[in-house]
C-alpha cells in the first residue's frame, strides 16, 4: 500500500476544511460566499469570484473575495456574461490562462477593477447543467496542474452544497406558502366571522339608541367585546407571520440592518456584534429571535434613557443562538414592575421564547441598566 506524502496530506486537509466550511450553511448566498472564500484560501489566490448565471445574459448572483466593499462599489454594476466569463459559463472544462488579458475572448474591465493576470476558472456542474463558475486570479508563480485538480474537487463538492442549499430554500418557501394559506384560512374562519357579528351588533345598537337606551348600552358593550376579540385574533395572526426580510437576507443580516436603522434614528448609540458562528436556524426560531430583539430594543430606546444599547448574537454548542441586548439606562426593579402590572412586553417575549423551546432571562436594577438574554435551540 502506498503512503501519502506531506504535501498531498496538506492538500487533503485543506480540501476537507474547505468542504466543511461550505457545507455548514444552508442559505444559498452564504454557501456561495463560503465556496468563494474557500477556493481563494485553498489555492492561495489574490482574488476569487463565483458567478451564478440568470436567463438574461447577466448573473443572478455574483460573489467576490479579496475585494473590499469600497472597491466593489467603485467597480459598478454586476458583470454581464461576455468575454472570458461567457466562455466559462458555456463550457464544461476548466480554463487556465497565464495572462487573462491576452485571451482572445478578453474584452476589458471597468477602470476601478483590480488588475488580473494569471487566471483559473472552473465550472460548477450538476450533470449536464452549469450551475455557475469559480474564478481565481493572481497567484504567485501561477496556477498549476495540481491547483486545477484541487479546484475541480472543490467545484464538485460546491455543486452538492449549492444543490442542498437550493433544496433547503425551496423547502422554506413551501413552508411559508403553507403558513400563509393557513393564516388566510384563520382570517376567514375567525376574524371575518367576528367582524360580521360586530357589524350586526353595531347596527342593532344604532336602532335602539332612541327607543331603548338601556338595551343600546348593552349592545354597545357587546360591540366593544367583539372588537377586542377581533383585535386579539388579528394580533395573533400577524405575530405568526414570518418577516419577509428573514427569508431574503437571513437572521444575522436582518438584525444587523434593523440595528443600523435604529442607530441612525435615535440619539442613543445602538451597536450590533456577531461571532460568525450563528448557523441557519429553523424558521420559527429565527422569527422568535427577531421579534424578541425588536421588543427589547423598543423598550431600551423608549423607556430606559440609555446612551448605549448593545445587541450581540452568538452561536451555541447546540447549534442554536444566544441573543443579548444590554443598555446603560436607568434600569428598574423587575419585581416592582411585575407587582404594578406593567410588563413592558416581558410576558409576550417569554411566551414567544417558550414557544420555540427557548429561555429568556432579564437582569436589571435601578441605575444599573438592563440585560435581556435569549437562548434558542438549533435544528
Amino acid at each position: 500500500m502506498g503512503t501519502i506524502d506531506g504535501a498531498a496530506l496538506g492538500d487533503l486537509e485543506a480540501v476537507s476544511e474547505a468542504v466543511l466550511a461550505m457545507s455548514g450553511h444552508l442559505e444559498v448566498r452564504e454557501v456561495l460566499r463560503r465556496i468563494t472564500a474557500s477556493a481563494r484560501s485553498l489555492l492561495g489566490a489574490e482574488y476569487a469570484a463565483l458567478g451564478v448565471p440568470d436567463d438574461h445574459g447577466g448573473f443572478a448572483q455574483f460573489v467576490v473575495d479579496g475585494v473590499s466593499d469600497e472597491q466593489w462599489k467603485a467597480i459598478g454594476p454586476l458583470p454581464r456574461q461576455h468575454g472570458v466569463l461567457a466562455t466559462m459559463l458555456h463550457e464544461f472544462t476548466p480554463t487556465r490562462l497565464a495572462d487573462v488579458r491576452r485571451a482572445p475572448a478578453f474584452e476589458g474591465w471597468p477602470q476601478a477593477h483590480p488588475e488580473l493576470m494569471d487566471f483559473l476558472g472552473m465550472p460548477i456542474l450538476d450533470g449536464e447543467e452549469i450551475l455557475g463558475a469559480i474564478f481565481l486570479a493572481n497567484k504567485e508563480g501561477g496556477f498549476t496542474d495540481q491547483d486545477e485538480r484541487l479546484l475541480g474537487i472543490l467545484a464538485a463538492h460546491a455543486s452538492i452544497a449549492l444543490g442542498n442549499a437550493r433544496l433547503y430554500e425551496r423547502s422554506r418557501e413551501l413552508t411559508l406558502a403553507g403558513e400563509r394559506a393557513r393564516i388566510a384560512h384563520d382570517l376567514h374562519d375567525a376574524v371575518s366571522q367576528k367582524l360580521f357579528s360586530l357589524r350586526l351588533t353595531a347596527k342593532a345598537a344604532a336602532t335602539l339608541v332612541d327607543r331603548d337606551p338601556v338595551r343600546a348600552r348593552v349592545e354597545l358593550q357587546e360591540v366593544a367585546r367583539l372588537a377586542a376579540e377581533a383585535a386579539d385574533e388579528l394580533r395573533t395572526v400577524v405575530v405568526e407571520l414570518r418577516p419577509a426580510a428573514l427569508d431574503e437576507d437571513g437572521l444575522v443580516a436582518t438584525l444587523a440592518s434593523q440595528v443600523q436603522v435604529l442607530d441612525r434614528a435615535h440619539s442613543a448609540a445602538v451597536a450590533f456584534d456577531e461571532d460568525g458562528g450563528v448557523r441557519t436556524l429553523p424558521p420559527a426560531q429565527e422569527a422568535a429571535v427577531l421579534r424578541i430583539a425588536q421588543e427589547a430594543l423598543h423598550n431600551a430606546l423608549r423607556h430606559s434613557r440609555a446612551r448605549k444599547v448593545q445587541v450581540t448574537l452568538r452561536g451555541t454548542r447546540t447549534r442554536g443562538a444566544r441573543l443579548t441586548i444590554s443598555d446603560d439606562g436607568q434600569g428598574f426593579d423587575p419585581e416592582s414592575v411585575r407587582r404594578a402590572g406593567r410588563h413592558l412586553g416581558l410576558v409576550s417575549m417569554r411566551d414567544r421564547a417558550q414557544t420555540v423551546g427557548g429561555t429568556l432571562t432579564l437582569t436589571s436594577a435601578p441605575g444599573r441598566g438592563t440585560v435581556i438574554e435569549l437562548e434558542v435551540p438549533g435544528a
